[in-house]
């Protein structure tokens, strides 16, 4: 025979439950972007909220961006959270190619001033079709930019240039000259998660 649910046990465990309320880094202003239920503070901690650019910024121009928040800190019942990454949806994808003409990707890993690596993804959108040499110069074009830029990043800065486009905007002057360029975007982020050291003592 089966067991019959215990009903009462699982409602005192939700009433043993607290809710945080999470909020984005501070250079977006630390707003507000959810609640998550859990025993207590430690387990909040390394959760993953994901948020649109829109929602976070009232700016819903930018709601094709989904933007990767990791809870960092637990203040009472204020989750802070650090920047994980971002992925544009497939929809503004689409919207960007056009026929008749090329789109160039290109992977780019670099390091941040405080040591966070980061996987950047970055499409180039021609007016026309490219061929092969005219997109392996580009990519490089891409590459060599941002390795110089990252020089100059901690996660904040790069973080404030994805969201503001300044990234995009220095990478579209970079390939103009190499192929009439219609469009640059970071279309992905993600911060590479550092493995915690082992003992072997």
């Amino acid at each position: 025979m089966a067991k019959k649910k215990q009903v009462g046990r699982r409602v005192e465990g939700w009433k043993a439950k607290s809710w945080f309320k999470v909020h984005v880094p501070d250079n977006l202003g630390k707003a507000y972007i959810g609640d998550t239920i859990a025993n207590d503070a430690e387990s909040v901690v390394g959760r993953i909220m994901t948020a649109t650019l829109g929602e976070i910024t009232n700016d819903y121009a930018k709601q094709h961006m989904k933007m990767s928040f990791k809870i960092a800190t637990v203040t009472g019942d204020a989750a802070y959270t650090e920047f994980v990454g971002h992925e544009v949806t497939r929809d503004y994808l689409r919207s960007l190619v056009k026929r008749r003409s090329s789109r160039i990707d290109c992977i780019v890993p670099v390091t941040t001033k405080e040591n966070k690596k980061v996987r950047l993804t970055i499409c180039c959108y021609t007016f026309a079709r490219a061929n092969i040499s005219q997109e392996h110069a580009i990519r490089n074009a891409i590459a060599q930019a941002v390795s110089v830029q990252a020089q100059a990043w901690d996660l904040n800065t790069l973080l404030s240039g994805i969201v503001s486009g300044e990234i995009s905007r220095d990478l579209f002057k970079a390939v103009k000259t190499i192929y009439p360029t219609r469009r640059v975007e970071v279309i992905k982020s993600k911060v590479e998660q550092v493995a915690a050291p082992v003992d072997t003592t």
